[in-house]
């Protein structure tokens, strides 16, 4: 990749605050419990965009029977548009056969990431399988994607901060912002 194809970023915009953040977490936390109560129930954290969103959350849930695993999927690279080419870089671990599973997405754009998880699971003969994302963003949705817990819906734009990055930058930010690109 070169240099040139990089943004040329002007300002970063704030969308939502750390505190806006944590309320919709808590209440999604909510949302699940409602849904799972004490029932076993494995999370499965996605790689790397969704890290703080899922510590959070699962910190949030009062389920004693809840188990965590993690994938790695790759669909961007250091570009700001997906390449609908998913790389499953890394499975779980723990056996989902027969389990309710809670995938726990950073952000839901294309879809194209998410219905390939998705897919992997189910042919996993999973008990239920629900997804949960941070931001549901339908400007370039190619996919149909039910999403069962959304933190907050987004219209456009590209965002960062919160687990969110643009080329591997700007993910320990607290909140999350619009990249505002300077004018070529």
């Amino acid at each position: 990749m070169s240099c040139d194809s990089e943004i040329s970023i002007k300002e970063l915009q704030a969308v939502f605050s750390p505190e806006e953040i944590a309320m919709r977490v808590r209440a999604l936390a909510a949302e699940i419990d409602a849904v799972y109560g004490d029932e076993p129930l494995v999370a499965v954290c996605v790689l790397k965009g969704a890290v703080f969103f899922f510590s959070d959350l699962v910190r949030s849930l009062q389920n004693k029977n809840l188990e965590l695993d993690f994938v790695r999927l790759s669909s961007y690279g250091r570009e700001s548009t997906s390449s609908k080419h998913v790389i499953f870089n890394k499975d779980v671990e723990i056996d989902l056969c027969d389990k309710h599973v809670l995938i726990v997405e950073d952000i839901v754009d294309s879809g194209y990431s998410m219905r390939f998880l998705l897919a992997q699971f189910a042919a996993r003969r999973v008990r239920s399988l629900r997804l949960a994302a941070l931001i549901d963003k339908s400007e370039r949705r190619e996919m149909d994607i039910a999403l069962d817990f959304v933190g907050f819906r987004l219209k456009k734009g590209f965002i960062v901060g919160y687990g969110l990055d643009y080329a591997e930058r700007y993910r320990a930010l607290p909140g999350i912002y619009e990249i505002i690109p300077e004018e070529r």
